[in-house]
C-alpha cells in the first residue's frame, strides 16, 4: 500500500512516516526541495496517478503567523490543498486525504476550543488554514475523501528552537551545564496544550481511518501554562528556573489560552500516551 506525505521534512512527517512504515506501507516522503512541488498541479496528478495512494497527508507550511509568511503559506496551505484535491478528484479519486488544520484559525475566548467553533481570520496563518478547509468541505461534496484534522501546540525533540518548547529545553540544558546565560521571555502565565508529536500521528492515522468522512481536534486537551513547562524543564537540572529567566512585562500574548476539547478524536479510540513530564523529560535529552 501507498502513502505519500507532503512536509515529510517536519517533525509530524518524520513520526507519521515511521509509524506508515512500520505497518508496511510504501511512503514517499515530499518535502522542501523535492521535484514534486505543491505548486505544480500536472506534477501532482502525474504522482497519483502513478503511484494511485491509499493515503495522501498535507502537513506542509510555515508554521507562524508572521504576516512575512503570507505568501509562503498561501501557496503552500491554500494552493497547495486544491491542487492536491483537484488532482486526487482528476486522477486517483479512491484516495484518503488528510489536511491539517490549526487551533489558531478558530474564535478564541480563552477556553476548550471544538472543531465545530467559529473561524476567525486572526493572522495570515489563519487566512489559508480556514480557505483549505473550505477547500476540503467543497470537495467532500464532490465525493473526495478529505478529513480535517486540527492541531494544537505539540512538540518533540525534532522542534527547532524557535518554537518555545524546545527554546526553553534547550536553554535548561546549557544551566545544567553551567552556562550563566539569561532567557527572556514574554508571558509566562499563557497556556497552551503540551502533546508529543509521535502521539499526535497516531491520531491523525485513527481519524483517516474512520468510514466516515469527518473533521476532529488531533489534540491532547492538556493545558499548561509555560511556567509549568520551565518548573519541569529545570526540574530535571536541579536548578532555579527563576535565577535565569528574564520576564519582559511589556510583553502582549496572542492569547491567554489556547487548548481544544478532544473529546471526538477521544470517542474514536485515540488519546495521547505521552504525560507532561514525560514530554519535558524526552525534551531535555541530549542530542
Amino acid at each position: 500500500m501507498n502513502a505519500i506525505i507532503f512536509g515529510a521534512n517536519g517533525q509530524d512527517g518524520f513520526y507519521l512516516s515511521q509509524l506508515l512504515e512500520a505497518n508496511n506501507y510504501e511512503v514517499h516522503k515530499i518535502g522542501r526541495n523535492d521535484n514534486v512541488s505543491l505548486l505544480d498541479y500536472k506534477s501532482l496528478c502525474s504522482l497519483f496517478d502513478k503511484t494511485k495512494p491509499k493515503y495522501i497527508f498535507h502537513l506542509a507550511a510555515n508554521s507562524t503567523t508572521n504576516h512575512n509568511a503570507l505568501f509562503e503559506n498561501h501557496d503552500t496551505i491554500s494552493t497547495g490543498t486544491v491542487n492536491i484535491l483537484e488532482a486526487v478528484k482528476n486522477f486517483s479519486p479512491g484516495s484518503k486525504v488528510f489536511i491539517s488544520g490549526s487551533g489558531l484559525q478558530f474564535v478564541n475566548y480563552n477556553k476548550p476550543i471544538k472543531e465545530t467553533d467559529a473561524f476567525e481570520a486572526r493572522d495570515a496563518y489563519s487566512v489559508s488554514r480556514i480557505h483549505s478547509v473550505y477547500a476540503a468541505r467543497y470537495y467532500r461534496r464532490l465525493g473526495i475523501n478529505a478529513y480535517v484534522g486540527y492541531f494544537f501546540n505539540h512538540d518533540s525533540p525534532l522542534r527547532s528552537e524557535r518554537h518555545m518548547a524546545k527554546k526553553i529545553s534547550t536553554f535548561a540544558q546549557m544551566i545544567a551545564a553551567g552556562s550563566d546565560k539569561k532567557l527572556e521571555i514574554g508571558d509566562i502565565n499563557t497556556v497552551k496544550e503540551w502533546a508529543f508529536a509521535g502521539d499526535i500521528v497516531k491520531g491523525i492515522m485513527t481519524l483517516v481511518q474512520q468510514a466516515e468522512v469527518l473533521e476532529a481536534n488531533i489534540s491532547s486537551g492538556m493545558g499548561y501554562s509555560i511556567k509549568d513547562w520551565l518548573k519541569a524543564c529545570f526540574a530535571l537540572t536541579g536548578k532555579n528556573w527563576e535565577e535565569h529567566v528574564i520576564l519582559k512585562n511589556d510583553f502582549v500574548a496572542e492569547y491567554k489560552s489556547l487548548v481544544s476539547d478532544p473529546s471526538r478524536i477521544f470517542s474514536l479510540g485515540w488519546k495521547p500516551e505521552t504525560s507532561f513530564e514525560q514530554l519535558a523529560s524526552m525534551m531535555m535529552q541530549p542530542e
